[in-house]
């Protein structure tokens, strides 16, 4: 193989496999966007629920093992 084809090869090469990690790049952007967006939608989703019951987030936690069942 001459040196000019061989040269031209390994850049082919190097472009394919660029192409390759510019679009995993892409795609893993993508994602973490997407992701980003659940995230922000769920802390509202949180933060509107605490909201509802401010006493639950200031009561201290207890087992519902605890607790007697109504037919006692």
């Amino acid at each position: 193989m001459e040196p000019s084809h061989e040269l031209t090869s390994r850049v082919t090469e190097l472009e394919v496999k660029l192409a390759f990690a510019e679009d995993l790049l892409e795609r893993l952007n993508q994602q973490v966007f997407e992701q980003q967006k659940q995230i922000a939608a769920l802390a509202g989703q949180l933060a509107q629920v605490s909201r509802q019951m401010p006493e639950a987030a200031n009561a201290p936690w207890r087992s519902l093992l605890d607790e007697r069942p109504p037919h006692y």
